[in-house]
């Protein structure tokens, strides 16, 4: 049992408990930093270094280490605090207990424990049934290194093609990762993110997404050919029948993997930004699908759906934490994207009309 007063280093060793790492070791080159994994499950590390395999390199130094424990849940003594949901998203997701240097946090659905600190990077719980749950910890330690180096977070999807990079923003439902997706049918168009992207001003403006690989709901997969195999023939007929909007609105998470679908070496790196795209169309509007350059001065509005919050993890450079209703500075973003070409996609939701304009004009400007 943990109590109070606990030091990082006996909340680690409590979590760690008895179970012995084993010698093997992933180790992962996530743009400039380099983590390390150790865990006490073969399975657990297989399943790692299956879903890592693109950015998975030899033994080296690294810049951090993290500790995934396959465990019954862990049993903790804390007066945790709910960590409030994102507009739009219900129920209770993840509580949270700050300690001296660190951040207890657990996930109030799986009972997975996780322990945030510069020195200490802890997984305990059922990992194996939750490998997800690790993939975003583990992504959590670069998204932290990135935002240490002047890295700005976005809640976007984004592509790379001709070298150059294009966010992809949406309000809720608006479609990001099915135009992101249909945009990849083209073989010179690569997959930078799907859903957190950072961006920053050094000698230009670059992108660059994390290791994380597209999580889609059954109103992208149906419409997509290359996609329908995730799903079994009847279900996508049962899917089809519902009305579009309940189709649109439906969460049913499943897992794109980018090479395995659209080839190896599809998996880009960071890259020169060209332009950020904010889908605000609707669906049963009846005007066509209009492409608008625009001036985010003048439209802040359009600011909601790319600016993201870096959620409960987030530890900056002094080792402080981010506070739970901690405001977005929107002057952040405003000075980036002010130096790329921003349009705004509104009308009714038509991603082949809106696809051929990425083409013909979007990707054009960069020629």
């Amino acid at each position: 049992m943990i109590t109070s007063n606990t030091s990082l280093q006996a909340i680690s060793a409590e979590l760690i408990q008895n179970y012995t790492l084993l010698e093997r070791a992933l180790f992962l080159q996530c743009g400039d930093c380099v983590i390390q994994l150790q865990s006490n499950s073969f399975p657990l590390l297989d399943e790692l270094a299956h879903y890592f395999r693109h950015i998975s390199i030899a033994p080296t130094a690294a810049d951090m280490s993290v500790i995934a424990i396959d465990c019954p849940d862990p049993v903790l003594a804390y007066p945790f605090q709910d960590w409030p949901r994102e507009a739009g998203k219900k129920g209770r997701k993840d509580v949270f207990y700050d300690i001296e240097g660190g951040r207890l946090i657990r996930k109030f659905r799986t009972g997975m424990v996780f322990l945030q600190s510069e020195t200490y990077r802890v997984a305990a719980g059922p990992c194996l049934a939750n490998p997800n749950q690790v993939i975003n910890f583990i992504n959590n330690q670069h998204m932290n290194w990135l935002q240490q180096h002047n890295w700005l977070i976005c809640h976007a999807a984004a592509v790379v093609c001709n070298n150059k990079a294009y966010a992809i923003a949406a309000f809720s439902g608006g479609g990001k990762s099915t135009f992101m997706l249909r945009l990849m049918d083209n073989e010179n168009i690569n997959f930078l993110s799907n859903d957190r992207l950072f961006i920053r001003d050094e000698n230009g403006v670059e992108a660059e997404g994390i290791a994380k690989l597209p999580r889609i709901n059954p109103g992208t997969i149906v419409t997509n050919p290359r996609l329908q195999g995730l799903i079994p023939e009847k279900s996508r007929e049962q899917f089809l029948a519902l009305p579009q909007q309940q189709l649109w609105d439906l969460e049913q998470k499943y897992d794109v993997d980018i090479e395995n679908i659209y080839g190896e070496g599809r998996i880009a790196g960071a890259k020169p930004l060209q332009a950020f795209i904010v889908l605000n169309w609707q669906h049963g509007s009846e005007e066509s699908c209009q492409v608008t350059k625009i001036d985010l001065n003048k439209r802040r509005d359009l600011l909601a759906p790319i600016m993201k919050s870096s959620g409960p993890f987030y530890q900056d450079k002094t080792g402080h934490f981010l506070t739970k209703n901690a405001a977005l500075n929107e002057q952040n973003y405003l000075s980036i994207l002010s130096k790329v070409s921003v349009y705004e996609v509104s009308g009714k939701v038509d991603f082949a009309a809106l696809q051929s304009y990425f083409q013909q004009n979007i990707s054009a400007e960069a020629e």
